[in-house]
């Protein structure tokens, strides 16, 4: 069966990258790429089988958590069964014969140029946001757009035929991306693993306290914890666990169990080979083919 990966943003977006660091090289027939212009059509494309899977971004090192990615994974049926660390390179490209000094006008997507603050201040730059880096790249190539450039990735300066006339001017050099395979496969089980929890509690004093007490008493790590405003219900909130293990561990299994009895609902969005450290960012334990 042909594998189709659908991402957030143009061809050449960071996504892509993503994709490609974590299925493999993009070959027409055997894995192709379904570009979505929002988050919501990712997860829709695989709801009505347009996609086999998709690759989301949930984590930035510096931005902290997308909270889109959260609130979208609990109301879809979709599983994580992996995820990949991609360090973020940002360029600036612009027309073939522009350099710095003609440079009048920075387009990308708002994240992008937050992280290159910094140089885009020096620079004395009019900036305008963008849904998409590589979408910027695109529009300025398209349009011809003299005195204008756009904060993207080499890749992105590849396939629009732009050029790189800065490279690496984010702020922050340890600036990297967690992404989050999704789909209907299960994760299988690495040699180092994550389980992502989502469950809500009552509310009254300690209820928190007690759920997680089922996670400490089995000695599970919990590497994060995060907190959701419940939809349809004013000041109600739901929480994200990621644990360092998987759901085949008895120990998982019995935590997720007693989680059950404690709250208004416990859902495991996925169990998975967790990602290789921010340093070389290599998914760990995930073949590139249909499971």
């Amino acid at each position: 069966m042909q594998q189709v990966v659908a991402f957030q943003g143009e061809r050449g977006a960071y996504s892509e990258e993503a994709v490609v660091k974590f299925f493999g090289e993009i070959v027409p027939g055997r894995l192709d790429v379904l570009p979505c212009r929002s988050l919501p059509e990712v997860f829709r494309a695989i709801n009505e089988g347009i996609a086999t899977d998709g690759l989301i971004p949930i984590e930035n090192s510096l931005a902290g958590s997308i909270n889109e990615s959260y609130d979208l994974l609990l109301r879809n049926d979709i599983n994580i069964y992996g995820e990949v660390i991609l360090p973020i390179n940002h360029c600036l490209l612009a027309l073939e014969g522009e350099t710095l000094k003609d440079i009048r006008r920075v387009y990308s997507h708002p994240q992008a140029l937050a992280q290159c603050e910094t140089f885009l201040e020096k620079l004395g730059v009019e900036t305008i946001a963008v849904y998409d880096t590589a979408g910027s790249a695109k529009m300025i190539k398209e349009m011809q757009m003299r005195g204008a450039a756009a904060i993207a990735s080499k890749r992105a300066a590849e396939l629009y035929g732009v050029k790189v006339i800065a490279e690496g001017i984010q702020s922050d050099k340890a600036n990297s991306t967690r992404f989050y395979a999704i789909g209907r496969r299960q994760g299988s089980k690495g040699e180092r693993n994550k389980t992502v929890v989502v469950f809500a509690t009552e509310n009254k004093p300690g209820a928190l306290y007690w759920c997680l007490g089922a996670i400490v008493c089995r000695q599970i790590n919990m590497t994060k914890l995060e907190s959701r405003p419940s939809r349809g219900e004013p000041w109600q909130y739901i929480f994200y666990l990621d644990l360092e293990t998987h759901i085949s561990e008895p120990a998982c299994r019995d935590a997720i169990d007693e989680l059950r009895t404690k709250t208004l609902f416990t859902r495991v969005l996925g169990s998975f080979p967790a990602a290789a450290g921010e340093n070389d960012g290599r998914a760990c334990g995930v073949s590139p083919g249909l499971g």
